[in-house]
């Protein structure tokens, strides 16, 4: 759930949860009021409507007096009647005066000693239509009155009077427990929204915090798990991929830095010793030890080969450097890899056959042309350094190296094999590693640079292809190398 979704839900909660809260409130505060006016009150109800009971009370004792004032008006003059009303007009919060000739007859016990009966009005004068207009000291408003002409011809009124007093006391308690029971719900039901919502949002905050110190002192093996589906969790995945990104271009950097290492130990291993060998020959013919034509002429020819060594070997080095940079241009085109190699091996051919090596194509038999796109000079330079690498461990009198092309769907398969001393099991894995040689001695007579076939996996790769090896001690080796057919889109760039 994002961010902006979870506000909007907290903001649509905090107006409802206090709403239905207080609702609930008010119901609650209702019900102590009303246990209140049931002390004020004190009608037995029987477990029916309060309200409805105290107004059925107060109608039978209005009808009563209404009933008598028609048919028996000086039954109203006795004075254990009009203290029966009054008893029970107390229990329903009322009270009750009668004035006779505009003299007080009788006064409710909870009306004596008020000015009530004074603001009254008089003998005759119709009651407003709302019956608790009007309100008279202590807070007692006029219910009813009812006026009456006794046989004697005198005249009398009966007031039926309710005290509102008990109201004040109700809505001051009802208005203060609303307003802190309103309070305690804002600040609760705030304090709480706010605390979960702030609380999803911190947190993964603080372990993003964390995760940046962690990374700015350098451990950046420190994960970066994300806690939730929204923006920080989006940031959090986020975070996370430039950790691995940054280690891994850290891990890589180091990697670097140790080839870079081996890189330079190794160059000044294999030009130290053709250096040396030029400078004790070139000393040698300075002190005059070569004393003859012939030891002259021998002497020179040592030092030309060490030179062509050092030669070949910057050469080499040059050419991985410009690879592995990516620096080296590549001219791609369409090539007929059965011509190709058909062209190479006549090419090599003498060369190879000087050096006491047969070297043979076997011309597959395809159905149709065996076209690539590839760099004619580059791939030629995998079949040398192959060939090449061939020839330098042949251990046979009779030592072959055969060619041939074979269609494997996709792609075409170029394999090189040999029958030479072969390559040993634990060595085979490391073949393509720059400067790897199974010799230890690192004897560029005998090992060469160990930079050429990490050159001819460079330029395989760089043709989208994949080269492999295999090997048997004492059998052969073979290398297989898989480039791409030529597909419709065009050449490649």
């Amino acid at each position: 759930m994002s961010i902006r979704i979870r506000l909007l839900l907290s903001y649509f909660a905090m107006l409802m949860v206090p709403l239905v809260l207080l609702t609930i409130a008010i119901v609650v505060i209702s019900v102590t009021v009303v246990g209140d006016l049931r002390s004020v009150f004190t009608l037995d109800t029987q477990n029916k409507n309060p309200i409805a009971a105290i107004l059925g009370e107060e109608s039978d004792i209005a009808k009563d007096i209404r009933l008598r004032v028609d048919s028996n008006p000086d039954s109203l003059r006795d004075q254990k009647l009009l203290q029966e009303y009054s008893d029970r007009l107390k229990r329903i919060n009322m009270g009750l005066v009668v004035r006779v000739n505009d003299k007080v007859d009788f006064t409710s016990p909870s009306l004596q000693g008020t000015n009530v009966a004074i603001d009254l009005p008089p003998f005759g004068v119709e009651q407003s239509p709302d019956r608790f207009e009007k309100v008279f000291s202590e807070m007692w408003v006029l219910d009813r009155q009812y006026d009456v002409t006794f046989t004697d011809g005198s005249k009398g009124s009966y007031y039926m009077l309710l005290d509102l007093d008990f109201l004040g006391g109700s809505a001051g308690k009802f208005f203060k427990m609303f307003i802190v029971t309103l309070l305690v719900i804002l600040v609760v039901t705030n304090g709480i929204l706010t605390y979960f919502v702030s609380r999803k949002i911190i947190r993964p905050l603080h372990a993003l915090k964390r995760a940046a110190g962690e990374i700015k002192q350098g451990n950046l093996s420190y994960q970066v798990k994300a806690e939730s589906r929204d923006e920080i969790g989006e940031l959090a995945i986020a975070f996370e991929e430039m950790r691995i990104k940054l280690k891994d271009s850290v891990d890589m950097q180091l990697q670097f830095e140790d080839n870079r290492k081996d890189l330079i130990s190794n160059i000044s291993h294999d030009l130290k010793t053709p250096v040396a060998a030029i400078k004790g020959y070139v000393e040698g013919i300075m002190d005059g030890v070569a004393n003859s034509p012939e030891m002259l002429d021998r002497y020179v020819k040592t030092i030309h080969s060490k030179t062509i060594q050092m030669d070949h070997l910057i050469d080499e080095l040059f050419l991985f450097s410009k690879l592995d940079l990516k620096r080296l241009p590549f001219h791609f085109e369409e090539v007929d890899l059965d011509a190709f190699l058909q062209d190479c091996t006549e090419e090599l051919q003498m060369d190879v056959e000087k050096r006491g090596v047969k070297l043979d194509y076997e011309a597959p038999k395809l159905p149709d042309s065996a076209v690539i796109i590839a760099d004619r000079e580059k791939l030629k330079r995998v079949l040398v350094n192959i060939i090449e690498n061939a020839v330098k461990y042949m251990d046979k009198e009779d030592g072959r190296i055969w060619m041939d092309l074979r269609d494997e769907g996709d792609f075409y398969r170029i394999v090189v094999k040999d029958n030479g001393q072969g390559i040993a099991a634990d060595a085979l894995p490391f073949i393509f590693d720059r400067f790897y040689r199974a010799d230890p001695s690192r004897n560029v007579d005998t090992g060469g640079s160990g930079l050429g076939l990490a050159i001819a996996q460079h330029i395989v790769e760089e043709h989208g292809g994949i080269i492999t090896a295999g090997s048997e001690q004492g059998v052969g080796t073979v290398i297989m190398i898989s480039i791409k057919k030529r597909v419709d889109r065009g050449l490649m760039e």
